[in-house]
């Protein structure tokens, strides 16, 4: 059963963060943050100017206090010890950001935005110093650990990215729509009219391996080798859009969140580990492996690819509310997992010993 966090909201719940240091912040539409502690009070809230809602909220790698939030076109940061007028603004994007991502050596931080733009600040000049580019909204943006110029995007163009700062085009990019997409493949024809329009990035604490879901209900898990970036696993998560996707601290256990209202959990350390120094001829031998289809009775049944690949949940989290953000928690010496929905409280789960 989940416990609601309540009172620190009157308006829908759209972003969430922790700390290093466990604390809890929530941002929602109208310019509402909230501050909360370990038993789910508010210790804190604010109305950032403009009543703009916020859509992204982000604590410093370096300065536990220093949270970074955004609201509309604008980048406001906070001390989250006195929650009050921002510090200082930025305003690099020309439409309302979507995410934000800080670097782990707290140097650059990262907007993507509804122009498809991502524009990245030097946090010592104070300063842009890229725009990074999507052709259409870019909705999710995160820099890789251990990496501090190195990132990932996506966005709703269905294109998958890997930047390097030094750059302003992208390293590598993939579209979802051609990703590992068969002509003989019965999935093919169901891509047009549910496109994987993508929604959501995370990156796995090594630094090389990430996931983004999608809107097609699927969840693609990529490793980084060199300048480029090969899809090694891929499962049908959820029965609609899956709008979250989290790994957590420890090494390949990954949550996702949808719009049919279910927070999954996944291990995908088992088929991640498998690669080996080729992800790409092991994806081969996979497909080899692992038809498509089966022929059962004369007539054509389609495996699901959560089937092929071996992978399916270890935690079924019935939220039974579309998901907006997923953040993890440690609270009284165990494990959360935080869901934020259409509500204005907070929902938290326990999650079990990994």
């Amino acid at each position: 059963m989940a416990v609601r966090w309540t009172g620190g909201h009157s308006s829908s719940v759209l972003c969430l963060t922790v700390s290093a240091e466990g604390l809890v912040v929530s941002g929602a539409e109208r310019g509402e943050l909230a501050l909360w502690d370990g038993g789910g009070s508010p210790a804190g809230q604010l109305r950032l100017p403009g009543e703009e809602d916020v859509t992204s909220v982000v604590f410093s790698a370096r300065r536990p206090s220093t949270l970074y939030t955004s609201h509309g076109e604008t980048i406001s940061v906070l001390d989250v010890r006195a929650l009050q007028e921002p510090l200082e603004r930025f305003h690099v994007n020309e439409e309302e950001i979507n995410c934000l991502s800080v670097n782990d050596t707290d140097s650059f931080l990262a907007a993507a935005d509804d122009s498809g733009a991502i524009k990245v600040v030097d946090l010592e000049s104070k300063k842009a110093i890229r725009s990074l580019r999507h052709s259409n909204i870019c909705s999710s943006v995160a820099f890789r650990p251990q990496r501090p110029q190195s990132l990932v995007s996506c966005g709703l163009d269905m294109q998958v990215m890997l930047w390097n700062l030094q750059k302003a085009r992208p390293l590598w990019t993939t579209n979802l729509q051609e990703c590992g997409l068969e002509d003989d493949s019965p999935q093919s024809a169901g891509q047009f009219f549910n496109p994987p329009l993508a929604h959501s990035l995370s990156v796995a604490s090594c630094g090389n391996v990430f996931g983004c879901g999608a809107q097609d209900g699927k969840v693609r898990i990529f490793r980084v080798t060199g300048v480029k970036f090969e899809r090694e696993l891929e499962f049908q998560g959820h029965s609609l859009g899956v709008s979250q996707v989290l790994f957590m601290p420890e090494a390949y256990w990954l949550l996702s969140g949808g719009n049919d209202g279910k927070v999954l959990l996944w291990d995908v350390g088992s088929e991640v580990g498998k690669q080996q120094k080729s992800p790409a001829k092991s994806l081969l031998r996979k497909k080899a492996q692992a038809p498509a289809s089966s022929r059962k009775n004369g007539k054509l049944n389609k495996v699901s690819s959560s089937e092929q690949a071996g992978v399916v949940p270890k935690l079924t989290i019935e939220h039974e509310e579309k998901v907006n953000w997923l953040s993890c928690a440690e609270i009284k010496g165990s494990r959360r997992v935080l869901v934020a929905d259409q509500s204005s409280s907070v929902s938290v789960y326990p999650l079990p010993e990994l």
